[in-house]
């Protein structure tokens, strides 16, 4: 093993932007998160799951944020996602607890970046023809 490091100097994210998110084994996480009652598990895996989900959380926004950056300053999505990421970055700035609630809440984060994510990829609505 060598002692040699490479920094990668990335600004624009491209690398990030080439590399899809694997979103299934995430959205199958939030959805049995989501479904807890009661799920007696231990704090440690508590965290660990919100681990995951913060590490994911960030991923996803970080896509919002660069398909947001490439719309037109019109398109009111822009806009939209402006809002959502900055809930996001508020609610990533909260030290993890070892607790149920907490994983549900990256759980509930990770879902509404992906509904934000998912409006900013499909077709631009188009304009209605009474208003141009």
């Amino acid at each position: 093993m060598s002692d040699t490091h490479v920094v990668l100097y990335d600004p624009q994210g491209l690398i990030e932007a080439e590399l899809p998110l694997d979103r299934a084994p995430y959205e199958a996480l939030v959805t049995a998160v989501l479904a807890w009652k009661d799920p007696h598990l231990q704090p440690r895996d508590y965290e660990q799951i919100a681990l995951q989900l913060t590490g994911h959380a960030r991923a996803v926004a970080a896509d919002v944020r660069r398909h947001a950056a490439a719309l037109p300053k019109s398109d009111g999505r822009g806009a939209l996602a402006e809002v959502v990421l900055r809930e996001a970055d508020g609610r990533l700035s909260v030290p993890l607890e070892r607790t149920a609630r907490c994983a549900q809440n990256r759980a509930r984060l990770v879902r509404a970046l992906y509904t934000r994510l998912d409006r900013l990829t499909e077709a631009a609505p188009a304009a209605h023809p009474d208003h141009g």
